[in-house]
């Protein structure tokens, strides 16, 4: 028997022909505006053992992202050996953040974290580990091949000590909009032959306990059978941090969306841990909600994952459910799918998805059909 809910469903699936790539870059081809940066620069040499205490203390801090590590060991290898010959290598590049003095890697992490290891005696150990790989140099001259640090002779290690490693300082003076040059400058300096995602990016630059926050939600078992399997460029991760940006944030967004996601990282950075469980917590309820209300295609309105639709759903609900309000999983499917005939929500998630107006109307729609009785 046919119900209601049923020939509303069956007509949201023949909506449109017209559907968003999955999980494209809806701002592509918008006439976002250009941001202007003032940046301070200034070069400062560290010798090698001066580094190592630093990155050990937290004072250098080697960003936690997907690609952190990719060099072999006879890569590294090589490059300490160029050190002990006395040879020439690249500098590094360094964002000093206003609020704590920390210095963060923005280009010459492979480097760094080859150093840290050599001179721990592990390489990429893992941790609680009890079989970590000894490093020995590999691939190099005669007479460093196959030693370790504390193998090296006393003169030897000496060298590698004081050896001088260049650093490029920089701070970000204005805007005053949480150093989101450094975001532009990761992106630029570590795209090597495929290009980063502005998450990937996000997950650099801005780690801290939001990024420990994103992991969590993002581990959700209901998420991932509504998303799918864990996506290798960190697009499902972005797709919380915008559900969380937007929830918290909706009135201060302007475009672009990834300047306004990125002041949103920053400002947001090293918040108690303790603070994100809430939040943490209504994503994984409206999660939960949604997907038991909406079985199948869910924020899916034509074939591929709709982000506007995702977005605008998931706020829209999270909104109403911190009003008070509270539907069973027939109601909530109902008014889903009512929410999907209404015929300028459906413009709005496929139309300049991005604009400022438009972005706000959406959250309204999705907001009032969900607060609905």
């Amino acid at each position: 028997m046919t119900t209601e809910r049923d020939e509303l469903l069956e007509e949201l699936n023949l909506l449109s022909d017209i559907e968003s790539d999955e999980l494209a870059d809806e701002e592509t081809g918008d006439d976002v505006p250009v941001v202007h940066y003032d940046i301070t620069s200034y070069g400062i040499d560290f010798d090698v053992e001066g580094l190592i205490k630093r990155l050990k203390r937290d004072a250098i801090v080697v960003p936690d992202y997907q690609r952190k590590f990719v060099w072999k060991q006879p890569e590294s290898s090589r490059f300490i050996e160029s050190l002990l010959l006395g040879l020439p290598v690249p500098g590094i590049f360094l964002a000093q953040e206003s609020s704590t003095g920390k210095m963060n890697v923005i280009d010459g992490q492979q480097r760094l974290l080859s150093l840290l290891y050599f001179f721990d005696g592990y390489f990429k150990p893992k941790k609680d580990s009890v079989s970590n790989r000894v490093f020995r140099l590999i691939g190099v001259q005669k007479p460093y091949n196959g030693l370790t640090y504390a193998e090296l002779s006393q003169a030897d290690r000496e060298n590698l000590n004081n050896c001088v490693i260049h650093a490029t300082v920089i701070k970000q003076d204005s805007p005053d909009d949480g150093d989101t040059s450094m975001f532009h400058i990761f992106g630029r300096l570590n795209s090597g032959g495929r290009r980063l995602t502005p998450q990937e990016i996000r997950t650099a630059v801005y780690h801290g306990t939001l990024i420990e926050a994103l992991k969590t939600a993002n581990s959700n078992p209901v998420w991932r059978k509504v998303f799918g399997p864990e996506n290798d460029r960190m697009k499902d991760q972005e797709l919380i941090l915008r559900f969380m940006a937007m929830f918290e944030n909706s009135t201060e967004y302007k475009k672009p969306m990834s300047e306004f996601l990125n002041i949103y990282s920053k400002k947001n950075q090293y918040k108690e841990l303790s603070e994100w469980q809430p939040l943490v917590g209504l994503f994984s309820d409206v999660i939960s909600r949604l997907s038991t209300a909406v079985p199948e295609k869910l924020f899916r309105p034509v074939r591929g994952f709709n982000v506007a639709a995702f977005e605008a759903c998931t706020v829209g609900l999270a909104r109403a459910i911190a009003a008070g309000k509270t539907h069973s999983p027939h109601r909530l499917g109902e008014l889903y799918a009512e929410l999907f005939t209404h015929g300028e929500f459906k413009d709005f998630i496929f139309a300049s998805t991005s604009d400022v107006q438009i972005t706000a109307s959406r959250l309204k729609i999705a907001s009032e059909v969900f607060s609905k009785n």
